[in-house]
């Protein structure tokens, strides 16, 4: 049976593997980041969410965004970018999930040349050994991901063809993904993806950009499926659709 994850399910399913940090509460000095935190890298988070606000007002074409995305993740100094997460106090005593990935939640700190609100949505997933991020598609939606410890096996497909009861995709991208990597997804390209952590811990940072393709009928969220599916000619596969639940039992 078909499941499509809408906005209002999608939280309340993130709800249950959910921890929700507040910097500026646990800091309560913005100095103290003001004084980390270089130039350049408050430069790339305005740069970052330009991109975002470009692509949902459709001035930037979602492809083009991918490009520009994955251009400005593959810039970031990422000894920064853990300062802004305060990423050691973030995971300090995590208690990973058994089935699937934690998503943790957090703030941005509020300094001087830093956007004061974001028109991305961002969170960071958190994974042990042989977990995964599970394989989903997106409506109307544009995100982009970048491993921050660890090692996965990112997987990416192209999405055809909406059936019934069916997804005709293409395999795209299959390889080793390590710190410092990045990938995206939008309604046009890569649509599909799924990471296993092979190490110990994995963590990825993620944004994601909603209502980016007007008129678009479907509901606003991740639809889920078995990418392990018929095998059809030129290396297309007939992937089942199937719920959230199922994808975890299957993938988690």
């Amino acid at each position: 049976m078909a499941e499509t994850l809408t906005r209002r399910s999608f939280s309340r399913d993130a709800l249950s593997t959910l921890l929700t940090y507040s910097l500026l509460d646990t800091l309560g000095n913005n100095d103290l980041f003001a004084d980390k935190i270089k130039p350049v890298t408050r430069k790339w988070l305005t740069q970052v969410n330009d991109l975002g606000l470009a692509v949902k007002k459709q001035k930037l074409k979602q492809v083009v965004w991918q490009k520009q995305v994955e251009e400005l993740f593959g810039k970031v100094e990422l000894s920064d970018l853990l300062k802004m997460l305060d990423f050691d106090r973030l995971t300090k005593g995590l208690k990973y999930v058994d089935n699937g990935a934690l998503s943790i939640r957090f703030k941005f700190p509020r300094i001087e040349g830093l956007p004061t609100e974001y028109v991305f949505g961002k969170q960071v997933f958190a994974l042990k050994r042989k977990r995964s991020v599970v394989p989903h598609g997106h409506n109307n939606m544009a995100t982009a991901f970048l491993i921050l410890e660890g090692k996965l096996r990112g997987r990416h497909y192209d999405r055809l063809e909406d059936r019934k009861d069916e997804f005709l995709i293409r395999p795209t991208i299959d390889r080793k993904f390590r710190r410092g990597e990045h990938s995206s997804i939008s309604d046009y390209k890569d649509n599909i993806h799924w990471f296993e952590a092979q190490s110990d811990r994995a963590f990825i940072f993620n944004i994601h950009v909603l209502d980016v393709t007007p008129g678009s009928k479907k509901p606003t969220g991740r639809v889920y499926l078995d990418p392990n599916g018929k095998k059809q000619k030129g290396g297309l596969i007939l992937a089942r659709k199937v719920g959230y639940k199922e994808v975890h039992k299957l993938y988690g």
